[in-house]
Parts: structure tokens; sequence; C-alpha cells
């Protein structure tokens, strides 16, 4: 499984502006009114790319500012100055933090302007969509019990953390509860093992959709059909090459 290390945002976006590339035609056509939001998200993934690039040894927050502030100065569209504030917004998010996979959602999450619920609440609201999406899968290796399993085995043998302590944080953080963290477990340990259930598993298309349909749930990117296409196809270019690095 790849090391925080190995987890860069500028492969992330990377893998964004490709596919937003690669769907231009079908982005514009979805458009309706001015036919060129396709044309838009490629100009504003190009620049955020570029900007990632020139600060990649930089710190996460340092590194959203930065493309914030120059998407700002060259994107003129609506949906450019949407992604600008979302990026500056993702920045103080993740302000301090280390690029591990609960940062990476956190900035995802932010970037699609979900609504920003107490942090805790609303990563409870993605694992359980998440472990929705595993158990409708129907194969033995996408239950809810294989994740836990796996998150045993991720924190068991080190921190000595119980069943009933997983269980405890797990429902806490899917009611909205604390942390966690007293018991050694925390959401990022949690979103963690869900990734890589969703990677490993031969049902990930329904955990993948699960996961992007709790990302985009009451977001920005939700008030318009064609932001909606184009919010599916950036959420899911990030998780796609976030699972391609967790089974490195």
């Amino acid at each position: 499984m790849a090391q925080q290390g190995q987890i860069d945002l500028l492969s992330l976006f990377k893998q964004v502006s490709k596919s937003v590339n690669q769907n231009k035609e079908t982005l514009n056509q979805a458009d309706s009114y001015n036919h060129d939001h396709g044309d838009h998200m490629v100009e504003i993934f190009d620049v955020i790319t570029q900007a990632m690039k020139e600060k990649k040894n930089a710190d996460p927050a340092d590194q959203l500012e930065y493309a914030a502030q120059i998407l700002r100065r060259k994107s003129t569209s609506g949906s450019g100055k949407i992604y600008a504030d979302n990026l500056q917004n993702a920045a103080k998010q993740v302000l301090g933090k280390e690029v591990n996979i609960g940062t990476v959602l956190t900035i995802l999450q932010t970037l699609m302007g979900s609504s920003q619920k107490s942090g805790t609440s609303a990563s409870g609201d993605l694992l359980g969509s998440l472990l929705g999406g595993l158990m409708s899968g129907g194969s033995s290796n996408t239950g809810a019990g294989d994740l836990l399993g796996t998150l045993l085995e991720k924190k068991g043998g080190s921190s000595g953390t119980s069943t009933d302590d997983l269980l405890g944080s797990l429902l806490g953080q899917m009611a909205g509860g604390s942390s966690g963290s007293n018991q050694g477990i925390d959401m990022g340990d949690l979103l963690g093992a869900g990734m890589d259930m969703l990677s490993q598993s031969q049902q990930g298309k329904s955990g993948l959709d699960a996961l992007t349909g709790a990302l985009l749930s009451g977001s920005q990117m939700a008030e318009s059909d064609y932001r909606q296409q184009s919010g599916e196809i950036v959420t899911k270019a990030v998780l796609g090459a976030l699972g391609s690095m967790l089974q490195k």
C-alpha cells in the first residue's frame, strides 16, 4: 500500500486534467447554454496542474493556495471562480497537514463545494456511503466485515485497538460523533481502509459510485447538470488515481 510520500497532489491533478481533456466535447454538449463548459474545465485543470508542478515541493495548503491565486488570475469563467474559491477553502482545511488519504478526500470534498458540516459528520457520511456501496456489491470480498477486518489488521497489532473500540469508533464516526482518536484510530484510518478495500474489490465500481455520490451530494456541482457531470469526472479521476496509488 502506498505510503504518504507516494500520494502527491501533482499526480492526482494530472489524472484529473487527463480525464477532463478526454471528456471535453461531452461536457461542451452537456452545457446547453454556452456549449463551452468542457473548454473551461480543461483550462481550469491545466492551470491547477501547472500550479501544482511549480509548487510540487511545497506543503499541500501552499500548493492549493497558489493554485487558487493563479486560477483566479487566468480564468474568467464562472466555473473558474468556483474552483478558485474552493481551492482556497481547501487550503484552509488542510493547513499544517501531510498528504494522506484523509487529506485528499478533504480536499476533494471541498473542491466540489460540498456543504461544510462538522468534519466528523461529513466524513461519517462518506464512510457510510462507502460501506453501503461495498456491501451492495454482493461479493464475499466486499462486505462491511471485510472492511472491519482490514481495519483490525491495520490497527490491532500495533496499537492494541480492540474490536469493541473499533466498532465504537466506526459507529461514532457514522453518527457524527467523536473522532475516536483516543482509541488509536481516526477518520483517516477508516477512510483509508475503505479506499484500500475499494481498490481491491471486484465490485469496486459500486463502491466508487457510492463515494462519488456522497462527495457530490448537496454540493455546488450538483446545482446544474453540466457541473454535476464534470464534478463526477473530477471526483472519479481523483479516486481512481488514489486507488492506483494504494495498490502500489
